[in-house]
C-alpha cells in the first residue's frame, strides 16, 4: 500500500529539524568548551578545590600561622682579616717608586718628550725613620700661696711670731703652726717667711710686705 505524498514530506521535514537541532547543540557545546573550558581536557571535569571556611582563615591570620615564603639570609661581612696597623716598611717602598715614563703628551701625536729632572731626596730618604716617645706631660705648677706676710714680733724666748693676712683675716703663727687649715709656717725671718701649701706639698718663701 503506497504512503500518501504529504505524509512522506512531513517525515523528511521532521528529520531535517532533528538533525539541525543536533548540529546546533553539538556546535554550541564545542564552542562553549573552546572558550570556557580550555584548561579542562575533553571528557574530564575539574575537581572542585576545597577552600577553608572564612572563620578558619580569620583564625589562622589572627594566630599568625599563615605561612609566608622564607626570606633569604643576607650575607654577613666581617672585618676579621683587616689589619689596622701602619706598616712603615711598605710605606717606604711606595715612596721609592720611580717614574719611568718619557714625559710625552699622550693627547698630542707631535709632542716631544720632556726632560724630567731627578727628584731631590728628602730627609726621610737619607735618614731612617725613628719613632721618638712622646714627652711626659709636665705636672701642673702649684698656685701661689694666698697669704701676705706683713709683720712679726719677738717673744720673751726671742722666737719670732709672723703676722699673715688672708683676705680680711689676720693670723699670728709660730714655726710649725697651721694657718687656715691649709698652710704650715716654716722658718720665720725678719724679711721673709717660709710657708708650705699642704694641698700641693709646695713650699714658698713669702717676702715681708707693707700692709
Amino acid at each position: 500500500m503506497a504512503m500518501p505524498l504529504g505524509t512522506e514530506k512531513k517525515g523528511q521535514v521532521i528529520l531535517v529539524i532533528v538533525l539541525f537541532a543536533f548540529i546546533l547543540g553539538y556546535g554550541g557545546w564545542k564552542i562553549y568548551g573552546m572558550f570556557f573550558g580550555a584548561s579542562t581536557p575533553d571528557g574530564a571535569t575539574a575537581a572542585p578545590r576545597s577552600l577553608p571556611a572564612s572563620g578558619q582563615i580569620g583564625a589562622r591570620a589572627a594566630a599568625g600561622t599563615v605561612s609566608a615564603p622564607a626570606a633569604q639570609n643576607a650575607e654577613k661581612l666581617t672585618n676579621a682579616g683587616i689589619d689596622p696597623s701602619l706598616h712603615l716598611d711598605k710605606l717606604a717602598l711606595s715612596e721609592q717608586v720611580e717614574y719611568l715614563g718619557t714625559g710625552r703628551n699622550i693627547f698630542s701625536a707631535d709632542s716631544t718628550p720632556i726632560q724630567i729632572e731627578n727628584p731631590v731626596k728628602g730627609p726621610r730618604d737619607s735618614q731612617p725613620y725613628v719613632t721618638t716617645p712622646a714627652a711626659a706631660a709636665a705636672p701642673p705648677r702649684p698656685p701661689a700661696i694666698d697669704l701676705k706676710y706683713f709683720g712679726y714680733s719677738q717673744a720673751k724666748d726671742k722666737s719670732l711670731q709672723a703676722f699673715f693676712l688672708h683676705g680680711e683675716d689676720i693670723f699670728v703663727a709660730r714655726t710649725g703652726e697651721i694657718v687656715d687649715h691649709r698652710y704650715r709656717v716654716g722658718a720665720i725671718q725678719p724679711g721673709s717667711a717660709q710657708v708650705t701649701d699642704l694641698s700641693y706639698n709646695s713650699t714658698q718663701t713669702l717676702p715681708l710686705s707693707a700692709n
